[in-house]
């Protein structure tokens, strides 16, 4: 059963030359303790994506159709004062920057106390305890005296874990984590995946990734959906799209990661750039830049379809998900066919 369902989503932005659209039609859904990775290049949507779920979308951003569904609930649809309940209390959220989602005026106990009395039933000494308890799970030595420290008194790092601490503080069912590590230096990178995996393998909560690190993908993710011009270009299973690419965008991602054991003048890249939300081309979007692209792709915007073991935006799979069910439609004709001819024998 899926916790989070994401069902034909549609953002749009008007414009006095008409509405954008941002994101066209994406479906996708997390299982509790799954961590989704979403990648992409900047602009590709993958930040939006999780702002439409936590309904955080900056004005004049609209959510034009689909639905979003949580724990059964669609929630897209909720007024203001019952999504702020859910956001908090069923989805806790992570910002690339601590230093936005943390008042500097205040000590970081104050804000852990204030978000967990705001979302559970306790008293200031219950939800001092559990703040306390909170900065020692994720990492932060000395947590009943630096309870009372001030934002700027912890490192990047420690204020990355002061935000994880806000995130879980109501033991909300699905994190979105976007860009956690970005500011980062490595090694406290590896220490913030490591808090996220363990974040969803002892809370059995869901995260949704949103990065840019292919790194961080293949080391924390379970699966991927790879964003493009505000479309899924592929989602599947991580070990699938890392080595086994379905779409030509996706095999190009992968390309440019330098391969540290083949010697190489020049790293490979992806011709071009994004097309801007008012240009979009025809056809799949990727058409400009795609060294497979043929007629259909210029003229039919295509969906997502079974490739292997993923399922990829591309007309060059679209004939082998058609054979693969005529197959079956086949299998299962002669199937319904042999009792008949048992009873004639």
């Amino acid at each position: 059963m899926s916790l989070l369902e994401v069902k034909n989503l549609i953002v749009e932005f008007p414009t006095r030359h008409g509405n954008l659209r941002a994101l066209n039609d994406i479906s996708f859904n997390i299982a509790p303790g799954e961590i989704l990775g979403m990648v992409g290049e900047s602009g590709a949507g993958k930040s939006l994506t999780g702002a439409s779920i936590i309904g955080l979308l900056d004005p004049p951003g609209r959510v034009r159709s689909g639905e979003i569904i949580l724990n059964g609930r669609r929630i897209d649809n909720l007024p203001h004062e019952q999504m702020r309940k859910v956001r908090g209390r069923e989805i806790g959220a992570i910002f690339q920057d601590p230093l936005t989602s943390l008042n500097p005026l205040y000590t970081v106990g104050r804000q852990l106390v204030e978000t967990i009395q705001t979302h559970l039933s306790m008293n200031a000494a219950e939800a001092r305890r559990r703040a306390i308890g909170l900065l020692e799970d994720t990492g932060i030595p000395a947590a009943s005296e630096r309870i009372d420290h001030y934002p700027h008194q912890f490192s990047g790092g420690m204020r990355q874990r002061v935000v994880i601490a806000l995130a879980l503080a109501a033991e909300p069912q699905l994190i979105i984590a976007d860009e956690p590590t970005t500011a980062l230096d490595v090694s406290i990178q590896a220490q913030i995946i490591d808090l996220l995996k363990r974040i969803c393998k002892d809370r059995g909560a869901a995260v949704m990734l949103i990065t840019h690190d292919m790194g961080v993908i293949a080391e924390t993710c379970d699966r991927v959906a790879v964003m493009y011009a505000g479309q899924i270009a592929e989602i599947g299973p991580v070990d699938a799209l890392v080595n086994r690419p379905a779409h030509p965008y996706t095999a190009g991602l992968m390309a440019c990661i330098p391969d540290m054991t083949i010697q190489s003048k020049r790293l490979s890249q992806i011709d071009g750039a994004m097309p801007r939300l008012n240009s979009v081309p025809d056809g799949c979007s990727f058409n400009p830049r795609c060294p497979k692209a043929f007629s259909r792709c210029f003229s039919e915007h295509p969906q997502l379809v079974p490739a292997g073991s993923s399922e990829a935006s591309c007309w060059l799979h679209v004939n082998e998900s058609q054979a693969a069910t005529d197959s079956n439609c086949s299998d299962r004709s002669v199937l319904a066919i042999q009792p008949l001819t048992k009873v004639l024998q």
